[in-house]
């Protein structure tokens, strides 16, 4: 297991030592992932009904840790969520208001940093939505608030969370490949969305099929860097799938998701 995530389980242990949401308002705490507000956030998400337990961590981050949570239905029947927290003291504020400036779904003017980030979970929440509503594979976004986001938990009935496809690599790369670029297609020509930071590292390997990730920076297709970030992508997938033995060149991979575009600009 990657250290860093044995650390922030380690973190997470001391905190809420996998008891009920409701008695971790009064713990003292130091972590930076678990702040007051981080954790008023937390409380309040448990008593609405969309959070119970906290309960590892998936993946940790420069500027967000992704969290297993569980929630328990008036069935009392548990199902896994994805909590995904974003880092107030970490995280880079002038790439996000990067990403933010010139999408007209938003108007932060503010460099406050806590309103910020809630500008940017909420960014993640509608461009994961979006996504979501042409059937793209992404994990589908539950609900927003300040700087969490609850997602869809991508995994087995077990609680294992899936892999990304560089540390899981597929089977059959041209198959795999093939698959994600349908994904794509739907992402750039339906939800009119670029993901921008697109790589093996954002994408998941759920049984041999792909699934989309990490899409706080995506942008909408007339957003002023979006042709810029699109060539990027795609020659990202391009070198790195070719590093993994995948047959197709860069034409074919144009071809693919239908775009009329100059991949050396």
């Amino acid at each position: 297991m990657d250290p860093k995530i044995t650390k922030a389980d380690e973190e997470i242990q001391k905190i809420i030592s996998k008891k009920r949401l409701k008695s971790v308002e009064d713990r003292r705490v130091g972590s930076e992932i678990f702040d007051e507000q981080t954790l008023k956030t937390l409380y309040k998400l448990a008593n609405h009904g969309y959070l119970t337990v906290l309960n590892g961590a998936i993946s940790t981050g420069k500027e967000a840790n992704v969290l297993k949570g569980i929630h328990e239905d008036d069935s009392r029947v548990d199902s896994f969520v994805a909590v995904k927290i974003y880092r107030i003291a970490t995280s880079d504020f002038k790439k996000m208001q990067y990403y933010i400036q010139g999408d007209p779904r938003f108007n932060v003017k503010s460099n406050n940093k806590r309103q910020l980030i809630t500008s940017w979970v909420n960014k993640e929440y509608r461009n994961l939505l979006r996504a979501h509503e042409v059937d793209v594979n992404v994990p589908k976004p539950i609900i927003a608030m300040n700087n969490v986001l609850l997602l869809e938990f991508i995994g087995d009935d077990l609680g294992n969370p899936a892999q990304t496809v560089k540390n899981q690599p597929p089977i059959d790369v041209d198959e795999f490949l093939n698959k994600l670029l349908i994904e794509m297609n739907k992402f750039i020509n339906e939800a009119n969305l670029v993901h921008g930071d697109l790589s093996t590292f954002n994408i998941l390997n759920k049984d041999e099929k792909p699934v989309i990730i990490d899409v706080s920076q995506s942008v909408v297709r007339d957003h002023p860097i979006a042709n810029d970030l699109l060539i990027r992508d795609i020659n990202t997938i391009f070198k790195e799938f070719k590093k993994m033995g995948a047959s197709a060149d860069l034409e074919e991979i144009k071809a693919a998701l239908n775009l009329d575009i100059d991949l050396t600009t």
